[in-house]
């Protein structure tokens, strides 16, 4: 495998055979990188960490560090990357701890853009795209094929459903429901649904307009969310995107975004 002079690999670290490391990497002892990933110059990966194939890391990526919670104690916790992610320049991304099952991670098939961060405990899906400086604090789960505009910032526990799109510069300290198009003014706010998003995923227009009613029934000021689900069972049930958000919002713990 092609590993620049300058590179430092731990003896300990396993790197699958098509994979290359660029110049000044620093690879520690508990490090596997699966093949065909790519580390390109200066990334620092500490272990324990499990990388798998066809990634590539750009300069300045620092992955599987120990978290930045005050409550950890260095406790043996892992950070597990899948294949086909892009990972930009200066991202960090921190291993799990104890208060959070131990482990980070991100699925397939995801672009980190530069200077984003993803938090200890955090679980990322595939297909995903975080835009650049999007900050992630810990234990915050995002869906498949989610999207989280620059410079966001989503609070600790918060969950992105899947195919939401969040705006640039936005505030998140609820639940983003998936489908949704939520952005800030002052205060995240609901929209509608992400039509473009999903017609480019393949939706139907059928499938569309039972979300976009969705979301008036759960804007509606009128209405408690109780009584929105109910509504929402009662009339729009059949839909198997609608009823992923009411089993969505049936299972928030931090509320949502209206």
């Amino acid at each position: 495998m092609p590993i620049h002079s300058s590179a430092i690999i731990d003896p300990g670290a396993r790197i699958g055979g098509t994979a290359t490391v660029g110049p000044y990497c620093i690879i520690g002892s508990e490090v596997e990188i699966g093949a065909g990933t790519r580390l390109l110059a200066h990334v620092y990966i500490d272990g324990p960490t499990w990388i798998g194939e066809e990634n590539t890391f750009y300069p300045f990526s620092s992955i599987g560090v120990a978290s930045q919670d005050l409550k950890y104690q260095g406790e043996r916790a892992e950070t597990r990357i899948g294949n086909r992610n892009q990972i930009r320049e200066s991202v960090t991304i921190h291993r799990g701890t104890k208060g959070g099952g131990l482990i980070t991670s991100l699925g397939d098939d995801n672009l980190v853009m530069a200077y984003a961060h993803v938090a200890h405990d955090c679980r990322i899906g595939n297909h995903t795209v975080l835009a650049n400086a999007a900050t992630l604090g810990g234990h915050v789960i995002v869906e498949d094929w989610a999207r989280i505009g620059a410079f966001t910032g989503v609070h600790q526990y918060c969950r992105i459903g899947k195919h939401a799109m969040i705006g640039g510069y936005s505030v998140i300290t609820r639940d983003v429901l998936p489908y949704s198009m939520t952005s800030e003014e002052r205060e995240a706010k609901l929209y509608r649904a992400n039509s473009v998003g999903l017609e480019r995923r393949g939706y139907t227009a059928e499938s569309i307009n039972p979300i976009n009613r969705a979301f008036r029934i759960l804007r509606d000021p009128e209405v408690n969310t109780a009584k929105a689900v109910e509504r929402l069972k009662a009339e729009l049930a059949e839909s198997a995107e609608v009823a992923e958000i009411i089993a969505f919002l049936e299972s928030s713990e931090r509320g949502f975004i209206k």
